[in-house]
């Protein structure tokens, strides 16, 4: 049996995570995409749409699929089902890497997928830098160093319990931990990417250059 796990990538900035409003099983979901005939090749002229939560029953014996459909040019049927308890959310490292995640596993039936359209509703979670108190282990003062600015020192500073480096006469250019940010629920990604401003970490936040494939899983 071939099935097909649609994975899914996007340029995050200020963004910690990236899934469908209710996870990746949320059974509201919509997904779209459209479907190639597995006999004559014909391509659907519009995009077919499956939710988990929306099931038909087969034809021919027991069991239900989440779509059932004919080719307009050949006839033949074919089926398309959904196995949920395989995604995962997209995240920074994985984006920062050019990876992709894998959102959900369908077992297609006499046909094949031919691309994905991001739409419905999908949530995401915004992280910062925040200020990180680095010490002087040699000597009797500490620098507080504010997020992401430059700083001149001409002693032996130690950024050591984060960084484990001793540098010297350098301009240090400071990034803390990252830490959650604000929650944004019911984006809307059909115009291909997400612009806000996070008022919480005070820095912009943005969801770009959205990519998806189907990749065979046997």
């Amino acid at each position: 049996m071939v099935n097909h796990m649609l994975m899914i990538t996007a340029d995050f900035e200020n963004i910690a995570s990236l899934q469908p409003q209710g996870g990746c099983d949320d059974p509201n979901f919509s997904y779209f995409f459209k479907i190639k005939c597995g006999r004559c090749g014909e391509v659907s002229q519009k995009e077919t749409c499956v939710t988990l939560n929306d099931t038909v029953s087969l034809h021919q014996g027991k069991g239900t699929s989440h779509l059932i459909q004919k080719c307009k040019f050949c006839g033949r049927d074919g089926t398309v089902t959904m196995i949920p308890g395989k995604g995962k959310p997209l995240t920074q490292e994985l984006s920062e890497g050019g990876k992709y995640a894998p959102l959900m596993l369908f077992d297609f039936r006499g046909y094949e997928p031919e691309g994905f359209v991001f739409s419905g509703a999908w949530n995401a979670e915004s992280e910062y830098a925040h200020d990180f108190l680095f010490a002087m282990l040699f000597f009797p003062f500490v620098v507080d160093f504010e997020p992401g600015a430059a700083y001149e020192t001409l002693r032996p500073v130690c950024i050591s319990q984060t960084f484990k480096t001793c540098l010297y006469g350098r301009k240090l250019y400071i990034q803390g931990g990252l830490i959650a940010g604000t929650k944004y629920e019911d984006i809307d990604l059909s115009g291909d990417d997400f612009n806000d401003y996070d008022e919480k970490g005070e820095c912009p936040v943005m969801i770009s250059n959205l990519r998806s494939k189907f990749e065979v899983v046997r």
